[in-house]
């Protein structure tokens, strides 16, 4: 750690790839060396985040590009910083030199006999990074899995290499409520066809939707955020890659959050393809495929189509993340047949707030905006908002709300449209 001086700019790689073992080596470090004014540039990251404990205010400060639950107290109360991005255009912070990034800490597989390790399970905006890094520190660790596509690094262009042998972090599945699971059945019986190519963001209700496609056949996958379950769909038969044009016969990603099941699979598995993020959430690219549908959730969607997904009101709660790039993808899918789905239950988990509201929370973050929204998704029902004046939406919107909302949903309908919703 003695590569890193006060005031540089380090790149931790995130997800499941996180390199814990470097970064408690650092918030040492940098206690001894007396270090000031140290930024932490990454996207989530899993486990303790220490550099984000009060008692290393002014030594190191986080800088999320993608908020991870480590980091929310830490923004909250002013101790760490957040930069709204879209996924897709992280690698040009580092490439144009806004972030001049001093130092990366990254966390890879042994050598092969060629001498390259690779990323693993977290390529996103790690190459980028480690490409345009004053120096790079590296975990070698023997349950990294190699994999295809983008993440390989030569041990050579590596600075210094420390050897940690340690199982990686596991994500288990939430269990999945009557809601998720009727959400999930809805898109899946109705939304999504044999032959499409999928993109799931990240949580429990998009992963519920591909439980849900076990009978579905030639599915094509292209996202940012790959899980157990697509290696469920993969064992079933009906995920073959088939028919996608970007790839074709591969799953394409960007990395992988699940447990010790994904990790095994994507260990030197040609069938995945592990691509920066500047790739995979690429609107053209993703266009070119076919009968893309795009299912991601929301914190909040107001009468007029807006989508919050990042905070609650003023509170910062995760990111842009790859939402509107594959929204963006699926709406302009070349063949006319792309689905970008919102889907959210009708109530806040507490069942205390409706999702959606006359008007979002004062502070709130519009990701989606009402002109790139299309479908939206809750328990009740499916509403179709693309091509519809505010009107028809609110009354699309209404209908899919929780039943014991829908009076007074109207009601403010009334008073900021100065009309009746309908149809």
């Amino acid at each position: 750690m003695e590569a890193v001086q006060s005031g540089d700019k380090i790149f931790v790689q995130g997800c499941a790839a996180t390199p814990n073992y470097l970064l408690e080596a650092l918030a040492k470090y940098g206690v001894k060396a007396g270090l000031k004014d140290v930024q932490l540039i990454h996207i989530p990251t899993v486990g303790p985040a220490i550099y984000n404990e009060p008692e290393y205010e002014g030594i190191f400060r986080s800088n999320s590009l993608f908020i991870g639950a480590n980091c929310r107290d830490a923004i909250a109360s002013g101790r760490a910083d957040t930069t709204p991005i879209f996924l897709s255009e992280i690698p040009l912070l580092f490439r144009r030199k806004i972030y001049k990034l001093d130092v990366a800490l990254i966390h890879v597989s042994p050598p092969d006999a060629h001498g390259f390790c690779s990323l693993g399970v977290s390529v996103d905006c790690t190459r980028s990074a480690i490409q345009e890094a004053k120096y790079i520190i590296a975990l070698v660790n023997k349950h990294m899995p190699r994999t295809h596509g983008d993440g390989q690094i030569h041990q050579t262009h590596i600075d210094c290499m420390v050897e940690h042998d340690m199982p990686l972090p596991e994500i288990e599945p939430i269990t999945r409520t009557p809601e998720i699971n009727e959400i999930a059945r809805l898109i899946a019986d109705n939304l999504v066809q044999d032959g499409a190519t999928l993109q799931t963001g990240i949580g429990n209700l998009p992963d519920a939707v591909l439980h849900k496609l076990h009978n579905h056949r030639d599915l094509g996958f292209h996202s940012e955020m790959i899980s157990d379950t697509v290696v469920t769909l993969v064992e079933k038969g009906a995920l073959t890659n088939a028919k996608k044009n970007v790839q074709t016969g591969k799953i394409v990603s960007s990395f992988a959050m699940g447990t010790k099941k994904l990790y095994s699979f994507l260990d030197d598995n040609p069938f995945v393809s592990l691509q920066e993020c500047d790739f995979t959430n690429n609107i053209s690219l993703i266009s070119q495929n076919p009968r893309v549908t795009a299912i991601n959730t929301c914190l909040e969607i107001d009468l007029t189509g807006q989508v919050c997904s990042d905070s609650i009101g003023t509170r910062m709660y995760s990111g842009f993340g790859g939402q509107i790039d594959f929204i963006r993808g699926a709406a302009l899918s070349l063949d006319g047949e792309g689905k970008p789905i919102i889907a959210c239950t009708s109530m806040t988990d507490d069942g205390e707030t409706s999702r959606i509201v006359p008007c979002l929370k004062e502070g709130a973050g519009v990701v989606t905006t009402r002109a790139h929204v299309h479908y939206i998704v809750t328990e009740y029902g499916i509403a179709f908002l693309f091509g519809k004046n505010l009107r028809q939406r609110a009354y699309e919107l209404i209908k899919i709300a929780h039943p014991s909302q829908r009076e007074s949903l109207e009601k403010a309908a009334f008073d900021r449209l100065k009309c009746m919703p309908s149809p």
